[in-house]
């Protein structure tokens, strides 16, 4: 339910989403993206992995059938201003790294389990010196967003 609630409160604060497009956590959050007053249906973009955009879930207004399998993951990492994981296995934990490399700022959904929760308040590497955000709610995501957008 948070899930869907911090999609419905990124585009209720004029953001658009990008993901991975297909379900579980992706499906969440554009369905929650959708039920905001604001969505006009140019909010919630998915880059999957196949060729294929039957493969999208039914919440994803713009699909980008990449055709590149795993590889799609840099894509998804590079696409938006900011990164928020929520749970996720090992493609989350590589659009971290992604994310991560690129100079993406990076937070993580506290108490949604996966690599993300791990990860939260960790520096991966040498390449960046604060630690990955942990976001304790939707109000603190988009406070989040917000100063990432100001600068």
């Amino acid at each position: 339910e948070e899930v869907k609630n911090l999609g419905k409160a990124i585009v209720d604060n004029g953001y658009i989403i990008c993901c991975g497009g297909r379900d579980g956590i992706m499906a969440a959050i554009a369905e929650g993206a959708r039920s905001s007053k604001l969505w006009t249906g140019k909010e919630i973009i998915g880059i999957i992995p196949s060729g294929d955009k039957k493969d999208a879930n039914q919440f994803i207004d713009i699909v980008i059938p990449s055709g590149l399998g795993l590889y799609r993951n840099m894509l998804v990492a590079r696409a938006g201003e900011a990164c928020i994981a929520i749970a996720g296995g090992a493609g989350t934990l590589s659009e971290i790294a992604f994310a991560w490399q690129i100079g993406r700022p990076v937070a993580i959904l506290d108490g949604s389990g996966g690599w993300a929760e791990r990860l939260g308040g960790e520096i991966i590497d040498h390449r960046r010196d604060e630690p990955i955000v942990t976001l304790n709610s939707v109000e603190h995501a988009i406070e989040w967003i917000n100063e990432i957008v100001k600068k």
